[in-house]
């Protein structure tokens, strides 16, 4: 069931999402050669707390960093390390901020230095299918027209939409009902519609090659992909409002070009 928030709590949010956009904004200027994920992590961490909010991640059981930090291949849930970030090197960080009860959760990914026309095709479809993808997030619309849309932009331009990883609710907890999948799962009638009042975090998880993803050995959380292929992420918390998406994690965000 999805759970409807009240225009009080959707505020809520919108603030705890300015935060985060903000806290955003600072981490991508520390993202360049030479950077260390362990550092921006904590970075991250202070940010959040000088903004009155608790990480989101370091509440989920047995995690204890405030940020994912992705490298390449790595496509969730990386433990931020010591290893420096490399010139051309694909990067994701995804990060929570749980602000007056209620959870923002948002991702984006970047290139660091000087990366390939090829990345950067790469990066700027994902940017793509996430406006996509929030534009069908109307309510009286399904949850599968945001995963057509999503899975139609990526692979017009031969990229792959992971299966087993999706966007989902969010609000009092991190991870709430529906689930949103990157890709459309046939039959639009059984998909869930979209309320008035509905707050998501709509992911887009996608590689450069197979979707075929693997679980880390090294450290149990890191899931890369199976054939060591580019993987990126973008994410947004958005909310329903008159009827129509309102991204809450990055108020600056276009809908519309």
């Amino acid at each position: 069931m999805i759970n409807i928030k009240s225009k009080e709590e959707i505020e809520i949010m919108a603030e705890g999402g300015r935060k985060i956009s903000k806290i955003k904004d600072e981490l991508k200027k520390l993202m360049i050669p030479g950077a260390i994920p362990a550092d921006i992590d904590k970075r991250a961490e202070e940010l959040i707390l000088e903004a009155g909010g608790q990480p989101s991640f370091k509440m989920v059981p047995k995690y204890r960093w405030a940020t994912c930090i992705n490298i390449n291949d790595g496509v969730v849930h990386g433990v931020p390390t010591k290893l420096p970030f490399k010139n051309g090197d694909i990067v994701k960080l995804d990060i929570g901020i749980f602000y007056k009860g209620f959870h923002n959760d948002t991702a984006f990914s970047v290139g660091i230095g000087e990366i390939s026309r090829k990345d950067q095709d790469f990066l700027e479809t994902g940017q793509q299918a996430l406006k996509n993808s929030i534009n069908q997030a109307i309510s009286g619309n399904r949850v599968a027209h945001i995963s057509r849309v999503l899975e139609e932009t990526l692979t017009k331009k031969g990229y792959a939409p992971v299966r087993d990883l999706t966007g989902h609710g969010v609000g009092k907890n991190l991870h709430e009902d529906p689930q949103i999948p990157c890709y459309w799962v046939g039959d639009e009638k059984r998909s869930p519609v979209i309320p008035e009042g509905a707050t998501l975090a709509i992911e887009v998880i996608y590689a450069q090659g197979s979707p075929e993803l693997v679980l880390s050995g090294d450290d149990g959380w890191t899931i890369k992909t199976q054939d060591g292929k580019i993987a990126a992420l973008f994410e947004e918390t958005i909310a329903i409002t008159d009827g129509e998406p309102l991204v809450l994690s990055s108020p600056g965000f276009k809908l519309y070009d």
